[in-house]
């Protein structure tokens, strides 16, 4: 086997590039450079899985807490975030889909809400249990307190995670905390929702200023001109598009859209056809 082609060791909650060694009744086993041994399902195996091929398979534990891996790809990975539903209760605590056959509890010591209703999506850290090596989601997290190879009008990442009097707090790279401030918004954003963005400002007490639009990139103070322009320069709206639809993408009742329209045509800024506006 090829050592840097494969893990030197197996790591739960993450993406391991694998060898095929030896197939089972219940599955396949994979090895990795230090020899530890994790099945794959009959379920995830192919005829193209010889042994000596390499596969790329998540890891994580079954219901007896055993090594197993799966060729699906989770919603997020070892300390990463994601906005996850709540898909089942117990006095212990909750259980959330990560896009594995295996739900992942978030503890009640690892909440933070007042509640945890089924259906609910909740933006959570995957973690490793500190006693049992388990994977579990998390409320509670800590953020990387100095900022390093960030710099003002870098692209990044963000997922928003709660909403304050100032604005959405936003996690910048899986790293970071971050905020946009309300009056730079120009688009129905909510909890849960990852974007690109940019690094507006680097604060003294090293938090980001967040911005969802290119630094440099004229913001009219129009929010339909600024949304279609956040969005290519054109969308499939009207003055007869309906008014939660309107509301849904631009944050504003149809009677001011309407009186936006208006006033962008009578300016010469857009262009409405049949089925769309679009930016001139």
């Amino acid at each position: 086997m090829n050592e840097k082609q494969i893990n030197e060791h197996i790591y739960v909650g993450e993406l391991n590039t694998l060898a095929v060694n030896r197939v089972s009744e219940p599955g396949i086993y994979l090895i990795s450079d230090d020899q530890t041994e994790v099945l794959l399902p009959n379920a995830y195996v192919t005829k193209s899985m010889e042994i000596g091929s390499f596969l790329d398979v998540f890891i994580y534990t079954d219901s007896e807490d055993r090594l197993v891996a799966t060729t699906l790809k989770p919603y997020v990975y070892l300390y990463e975030f994601a906005a996850l539903e709540v898909v089942d209760n117990m006095k212990f605590g909750s259980f959330v889909d990560i896009g594995l056959p295996k739900h992942i509890l978030v503890p009640k010591n690892k909440q933070k809400s007042s509640s945890f209703n089924i259906g609910d999506r909740k933006v959570l850290q995957l973690q490793l249990d500190d006693k049992t090596d388990r994977l579990i989601a998390s409320e509670k997290f800590d953020l990387l307190k100095e900022i390093k190879n960030l710099e003002k009008n870098d692209e990044v990442e963000i997922i928003l995670y709660s909403k304050t009097p100032l604005g959405y707090k936003v996690i910048v790279n899986n790293s970071y905390d971050g905020i946009i401030f309300h009056s730079e918004i120009f688009e129905n954003i909510k909890i849960g929702d990852k974007k690109r963005a940019y690094v507006k400002n680097i604060r003294d007490d090293n938090k980001l200023d967040i911005s969802l639009q290119k630094i440099g990139q004229k913001v009219s103070g129009d929010k339909v001109y600024d949304v279609l322009i956040q969005n290519g320069g054109k969308l499939p709206f009207t003055y007869k598009s309906e008014a939660d639809d309107i509301n849904a993408r631009f944050g504003i009742s149809k009677k001011a859209f309407k009186a936006s329209l208006t006033k962008l045509l009578a300016e010469d800024k857009i262009v409405l056809e049949e089925n769309s506006i679009r930016v001139k």
